[in-house]
């Protein structure tokens, strides 16, 4: 059988990885991370999930899983160095609460809290599950997002392949308002280092908003100054789909959420505030 050569081709990469190691605590961002507003500054899913990583490295072999994350931005998170620290804010076997906080040019720039709760094989029955992610569709042309230049490093840094739905003016939406989608992180978080479930879907999750968004990208803002990530367990394989949709009032307030899947099952939720204005 002839090999297909009418499949779009997957753009350039814009980065070996998210971040590059400068030491056990600093790392360094990469065009991978652009955000799509300023490219000085990161988008929120790797911040996220770097913060994420620290708090799993921080436990290590104990029998411990992250069932909830909160991720505050506390403003621009600028391209450069940054430092990352961990502490425990509530010690516990079965369960506690850690913080990691991300810190670039001596401003703390993203925080997150995590309640990790304990965890084993057979120890409780397996109930319930929303309906079941529909399949990975073929390769699928990489569409720009509207508004952001064409060379944005976080889009080119994932693979989307929609089922339903689209960025907002691209495509119509299902009748229930969502956009379905597949996502597939194409870089390391870490240069040198395998990407945990955890950490993909904290690359994507930040993306919840801006893939439902209901209002033109170069007419309005909706940003979101916080990520909720509530977990059942991390991704299986290196596929995460999100079923997202956002609802905005006229005051300017909104929300979106997302239920995260992989094909397995349920992986967890995502929610997010959202502050809505017309573009300046």
């Amino acid at each position: 059988m002839s090999e297909r050569t009418d499949l779009p081709d997957l753009p350039d990469l814009p980065a070996e990885s998210f971040y590059v190691r400068e030491d056990d605590r600093a790392f360094r961002s990469t065009a991978a991370t652009e955000s799509p507003w300023d490219l000085r500054a990161q988008h929120g899913g790797p911040p996220a999930a770097l913060l994420a990583r620290a708090i799993e490295e921080a436990v290590g072999d104990e029998p411990l899983a992250v069932a909830k994350v909160d991720v505050d931005f506390l403003g621009p998170i600028p391209q450069g160095v940054c430092e990352v620290a961990v502490t425990t804010l509530r010690p516990g076997r079965r369960v506690r609460l850690m913080e990691a906080t991300l810190t670039s040019s001596g401003r703390p720039a993203v925080a997150a809290r995590a309640w990790l709760v304990s965890h084993e094989d057979g120890r409780a029955p397996s109930t319930g599950a929303p309906a079941p992610a529909p399949p990975l569709p073929g390769p699928q042309p990489q569409l720009p997002m509207p508004g952001a230049p064409p060379e944005w490093g976080y889009g080119l840094a994932i693979e989307w392949r929609y089922v339903s739905g689209g960025l907002a003016g691209q495509a119509p939406r299902a009748e229930d308002g969502a956009t379905r989608v597949w996502m597939r992180v194409r870089v390391p978080l870490v240069a040198g280092e395998e990407i945990s479930g955890l950490e993909r879907l904290m690359v994507v999750a930040d993306s919840a908003n801006g893939m439902s968004a209901n209002l033109p990208f170069r007419d309005w803002l909706f940003i979101p100054p916080g990520l909720g990530v509530t977990l059942q367990r991390p991704p299986a394989s290196e596929w995460v789909h999100l079923e997202a949709a956002s609802w905005t009032q006229p005051r300017g307030t909104g929300v979106a959420h997302a239920v995260a899947t992989d094909a397995e099952g349920l992986c967890g939720f995502v929610a997010q505030p959202l502050l809505v204005a017309p573009q300046a």
